[in-house]
């Protein structure tokens, strides 16, 4: 199931995050590229992890992620390579909903909101997980900066407090 989570929640079509026990507690949590400040409810394991855009130039990811109970919490960032045309974000955005789709049962999401968030394009979605787990997952992205938050849990859980707490959280902070 790890392994699952794991794949699930990476919420870029680039690249692979990991997961990790969690401490009990709320924390606010700053990601190292001081990019952004989201609640999680315990200190995530933080990863580097090592990408490379469809033209091989080399960028990164900022990712935390945990597991508290049954569910599983990832916050990640990039500030993508100037070769990366971000013009229109949705586009973008649209990308990795549809690359993320394709781990999804019925390869679809069942849910999707597209709207504006602290002056970035945005999308919130959920889509179900074989075995009655969902992901819920949100993406920004302003300018060249690239933002997601993932929520891995049992179907029913989606909106459960640990969920809306983690999802309000999210404050940019460039």
């Amino acid at each position: 199931m790890r392994l699952l989570r794991r794949q699930l929640l990476v919420l870029s079509p680039v690249m692979a995050a990991g997961s990790a026990a969690a401490q009990t507690g709320w924390i606010v949590v700053q990601s190292a590229d001081n990019s952004f400040l989201v609640d999680m409810p315990g200190s995530p394991i933080y990863k580097v992890i090592d990408s490379t855009t469809p033209a091989g130039t080399p960028f990164v990811y900022h990712s935390y992620s945990l597991e508290y109970r049954r569910l599983s919490f990832v916050a990640q960032t990039t500030l993508y390579p100037a070769e990366v045309d971000v013009s229109r974000p949705r586009i973008n955005l649209q990308l990795a909903l549809d690359d993320r789709a394709q781990r999804l049962q019925g390869n679809r999401w069942s849910e999707v909101d597209w709207r504006q968030a602290q002056g970035a394009t945005a999308v919130e979605s959920i889509g179900p997980i074989a075995g009655g787990s969902a992901l819920r997952q949100l993406s920004l992205l302003k300018g060249r900066r690239f933002v997601s938050l993932g929520y891995l849990a049992p179907a029913d859980a989606m909106r459960a407090p640990e969920a809306e707490r983690f999802f309000r959280s999210l404050r940019l902070l460039a």
